[in-house]
């Protein structure tokens, strides 16, 4: 066996050494509670020692969150590659709406939906972990406002509509998260169709575009 071959192993190893631990965790932290599971348990689910599980998370905020990060990264992604004749709004409107088949499976590589959709409700109802979700929800919106600065040829610190847009279009989807906590018969479709008719009623100021040449 040669050397990449070796290091290729190693990597899919990790691999599912990661995702196996982050399962095991989301299954504790949604069935027994966030603050209930200890990094012991979760390591035990694994059959690895706590030492393993902090090779891969820093610590049980991580790993409850790891899902959501590949969701973030997905968006941002998106965000960055539509079409430049796109308004700010309807670049994000459109990333959301036309990459919601593409972040869900993402997700469904790592764990199944269901069991996605269930963390995000238990972060609805949990206060140390809603409390993370919104600090890095500000992060995630800081990054997309660079992004649409950047596609509108702004500074982002001296013009203050790339944070204005990102900061209505995000206010948008944490009432959408709300409602999904508060109502556990909401689907990922119904959830989608709500979000695009929340998203269309933003008003026209900032759904214009702004680019000049």
């Amino acid at each position: 066996m040669n050397t990449v071959t070796r290091s290729g192993l190693r990597e899919r190893k990790k691999q599912r050494t990661r995702d196996a631990l982050l399962r095991v965790a989301l299954e504790l932290f949604t069935t027994q509670g966030y603050e209930d599971t200890t990094v012991d348990e979760i390591a035990e689910g694994v059959d690895v020692s706590q030492r393993t599980f902090f090779r891969y998370f820093a610590g049980k905020e991580d790993a409850a969150f790891a899902v959501q990060e590949i969701a973030h990264t997905q968006f941002v992604a998106a965000v960055r590659e539509r079409p430049l004749d796109e308004a700010p709004l309807e670049a994000l409107r459109n990333a959301v709406l036309e990459g919601w088949d593409t972040i869900g499976e993402a997700v469904e590589q790592v764990v199944p939906i269901d069991l996605y959709l269930r963390m995000c409700r238990l972060t609805e109802a949990t206060p140390a972990l809603l409390a993370a979700h919104l600090r890095r929800n500000d992060e995630v919106a800081e990054e997309v406002a660079r992004v649409i600065a950047e596609r509108e040829g702004l500074d982002v610190d001296t013009d203050p509509r790339p944070r204005v847009a990102v900061a209505v279009f995000a206010g948008v989807i944490r009432v959408m998260e709300r409602l999904w906590g508060a109502n556990e018969g909401l689907g990922l479709p119904e959830l989608r169709a709500l979000t695009a008719t929340y998203l269309d009623a933003v008003g026209p100021v900032l759904a214009e575009k702004w680019r000049t040449e």
